[in-house]
């Protein structure tokens, strides 16, 4: 791979330990490293012209649902509530397959990569008609992104008292069995993996506390990650309340899903007792704000959680309820929300990047992700300063949150150019979208 030189950024943001910023920067990376940042740096290799630009880390996506990419604004679906919303979709997505869960995987990642992410997670918890994880992680090697895609499940099906339809859950020997599988063919604990595969029940509400439990301690034995959905609107709450006897955080913690290895969604409703235990914990959150908006689920308590010391990264969450995958506009959202709740002062442009960046490599677990500091893998955004969003700032990495742009100019993936001048590099995106088209509509029976 050659050396390549990142030079004369506006800014570069490095989001080391001191939060340094450097004008007039620059940053020099080979073979997927990050060799040095500084000022003046010089190769002989590639030169990338960063004059009128930021860089910034590669954003970092900690939950999403890409297969979902194909039911972006279903009318049933449009103005429902969280379990409203899964009913009306969960038809639709039994009949997807092995095509499906690839071609829309490929759009997911595609925007996201234009977005400015460079490492995203994935939740699949749902393998109708073949389809299988292998699937997403074929789309993630074509596109070129970091991939965390986990291994869900759904184990309780209607005719039990859960929410999805009975054709949607699998047998719990099977979901254990297949989730050794995909862990031991690519699953890869060393630094600079590209895939690491996690464990991901889907919820409460939709498998039995003995594969919570046996997932726990199957991850634990594999070295994995856990990752499930939690506390996400009131209606969870009052599920957890009458199925199990306790809130959800007591719920996980006697589960065994709470730990530096355990990340959940959502948890808008976590109260102060929940937060202290994620804190003490070392446990994850992935904060959704766009998704908890359009669902009505509520402001989570990112402010809290955050002075507290939980972990806090951003999640797109699915196409279906969203509906887009921009992840610098969610972090846009992340601080415009912890503003109406708690007052303008409440979140900066500078912590909200950080939370998009090095917030979501921790709740991950990459530590070899998430700043532009040497001996971190090459993995950076570069963002043009000059187009008419950010026409008038003062402050570019603040216009960054603020104003835009929300399209990345280019981006670096393990020193691999993924986006170049605003296009996807690695992929031929018009053909791509052509497929997923097709594929909706005949979803739509058009």
């Amino acid at each position: 791979m050659p050396e390549i030189l990142v030079r004369n950024a506006d800014v570069l943001v490095t989001m080391d330990g001191t939060r340094r910023e450097i004008a007039g920067g620059d940053l020099l990376m080979r073979d997927g490293v990050i060799v040095a940042v500084g000022q003046g740096l010089t190769t002989s290799g590639m030169v990338v012209e960063a004059r009128g630009c930021v860089v910034t880390p590669g954003l970092v996506n900690t939950h999403h649902h890409l297969y979902q990419t194909l039911t972006r604004v279903v009318p049933g679906g449009q103005d429902a509530l969280l379990f409203g919303w899964l009913k009306t979709l969960y038809p639709i997505w039994a009949r997807f397959g092995p095509e499906e869960m690839f071609v829309s995987a490929r759009i997911g990642l595609a925007e996201l990569a234009l977005s400015g992410c460079t490492l995203t997670s994935d939740h699949l918890y749902l393998y109708p008609n073949g389809a299988r994880l292998d699937d997403t992680i074929a789309a993630a090697h074509e596109v070129g992104l970091r991939f965390h895609p986990t291994r869900g499940a759904m184990s309780i099906g209607e005719r039990a008292g859960g929410l999805p339809p009975d054709s949607l859950v699998e047998r719990e020997a099977a979901i254990l069995e297949d989730s050794i599988r995909v862990v031991d063919a690519f699953h890869d604990p060393r630094e600079g993996a590209m895939v690491r595969v996690g464990l991901a029940p889907c919820s409460p509400f939709s498998v039995s506390r003995d594969l919570m439990r046996e997932a726990a301690v199957l991850a634990r034995d594999k070295g994995v990650m856990l990752h499930t959905h939690l506390a996400e609107n009131d209606e969870d709450i009052a599920y957890s309340l009458a199925q199990f006897g306790c809130r959800p955080g007591q719920y996980a913690e006697d589960l065994g899903w709470t730990g530096p290895d355990v990340w959940h969604a959502h948890c808008v409703k976590l109260d102060g007792d929940e937060i202290g235990l994620f804190a003490r914990s070392a446990t994850g959150v992935a904060h959704c704000p766009c998704s908890n908006c359009r669902l009505g689920s509520g402001i989570a308590p990112v402010r809290a959680m955050r002075d507290a010391g939980v972990k806090v990264g951003l999640g797109v969450d699915g196409s279906a309820s969203n509906d887009a995958g921009n992840l610098v506009a969610e972090a846009r959202q992340a601080l415009l929300l912890q503003r109406v709740a708690r007052g303008a002062d409440a979140m900066s442009a500078r912590e909200a990047l950080e939370i998009a960046t090095l917030g979501g490599a921790k709740v991950l677990g990459r530590g070899d992700c998430g700043s532009l500091e040497p001996g971190k893998r090459a993995d950076l955004a570069i963002w043009d300063m000059r187009g008419i969003e950010a026409a008038g700032a003062w402050d570019p990495v603040a216009a960054l949150m603020l104003c835009g742009p929300t399209r990345v100019r280019d981006l670096f993936v393990e020193g691999r150019q993924v986006v170049r001048d605003g296009q996807m590099a690695t992929l031929d995106l018009p053909r791509a979208i052509e497929q997923q088209n097709r594929l909706a509509r005949r979803l739509a029976g058009l």
